[in-house]
């Protein structure tokens, strides 16, 4: 984490000198939205927009996972748009059932793609993977993973996730905060998702639903080199935790509250580029998270495992969402 990372989670205030960039800021994102609401696109189907108002993970990949679970087992057939950060794809829109490695569509998108076994689609333009999506495949529902704030594209039910280890920093916007908009905009999005428990630094008003990220196993990263364990049953007792995600210490405390082993933890900055040298640890296994874990399936690493986890969240949440899309199903059928 960098020194104005740290600042923003600190109990410090924000920077004074950085404070006239946050109104610049704030001015310039209220204008683009304005602009994008004008121009708006409302796709044929129900769109779910899982996003966040912070920068940084939250947590929102598992909640996506979850989500697609969640509807496969209600009879929808869900497909994924994402932004696909980082990504070198051939061309936009990029089907990522396509991709050959991680690098061409993104970590997060390439993990979505494999583990979901749904449509993915990357672009920068969400209505342009959106009418992509819905031409190349019979999907009745997309799930935006992220774009929170790309409001160009329509949304019908919009879910906010924040880190309850972090919550919202300093409750400033950028540079002088982490905040992509200001606290007040979780007032109107349809649910506030708290990853890892309460969050008591939220605006007044606001309920929560709180989502716990339940370990299940221990995977091998290359699956001819080792077995599956239970995270009680892993037998190794020196490991080498490594994590190259927005908040690397939750991992780390989840994988200590899992196995019963000696942890040396090795945060790396999100979305890093894994390279052998990573990995180069005298003694001890390596255990990391499912996002990295498929970027690096191509440096053959001996004795890693990734640990695999699934979201949980409290039955009247999914219960809700199913209602609320419910309505919304029937009211566009109706059109």
């Amino acid at each position: 984490m960098s020194w104005l990372e740290t600042r923003w989670y600190s109990t410090e205030s924000a920077p004074i000198y950085l404070r006239p960039f946050e109104v610049l800021f704030r001015r310039l994102a209220a204008g683009k939205k304005k602009r994008d609401l004008r121009v708006q696109w409302r796709a044929p189907v129900p769109v779910i927009v899982v996003g966040n108002i912070s920068v940084g993970g939250t947590g929102k990949t598992p909640l996506t996972v979850y989500l697609i679970e969640q509807l496969n087992a209600l009879g929808y057939k869900p497909g994924i748009i994402s932004r696909g950060y980082k990504s070198n794809a051939p061309h936009y829109p990029f089907d990522v059932s396509h991709a050959t490695s991680p690098d061409e569509s993104g970590d997060e998108p390439y993990m979505l793609e494999r583990r979901c076994q749904c449509p993915v689609i990357i672009d920068a333009d969400r209505r342009s993977a959106a009418e992509f999506l819905l031409a190349h495949y019979d999907c009745d529902l997309i799930i935006s993973d992220d774009g929170l704030q790309h409001y160009r594209l329509g949304r019908d039910i919009e879910i906010a996730v924040v880190d309850s280890e972090r919550g919202l920093g300093n409750q400033h916007c950028l540079p002088a905060g982490p905040l992509r908009e200001e606290p007040a905009r979780l007032l109107s999005v349809d649910y506030v998702v708290c990853n890892g428990g309460p969050c008591s630094t939220l605006p007044e008003g606001i309920v929560t639903y709180e989502m716990r990220l339940a370990p299940q196993s221990l995977i091998p990263c290359d699956k001819e080199q080792g077995a599956v364990y239970s995270c009680h049953a892993f037998p190794y007792k020196k490991i080498n935790a490594v994590a190259g995600i927005g908040n690397p210490q939750r991992f780390f405390n989840t994988l200590k509250q899992s196995v019963s082993a000696e942890i040396a933890c090795y945060p790396k900055p999100d979305h890093h580029r894994f390279s052998e040298q990573d990995f180069d640890f005298a003694e001890g296994v390596t255990v990391m998270t499912e996002k990295d874990a498929v970027k690096v399936s191509e440096l053959g690493l001996r004795d890693a495992w990734y640990l695999n986890v699934s979201a949980q969240l409290p039955d009247n949440f999914m219960s809700a969402l199913a209602d609320q899309l419910k309505q919304i199903t029937n009211d566009k059928g109706k059109k």
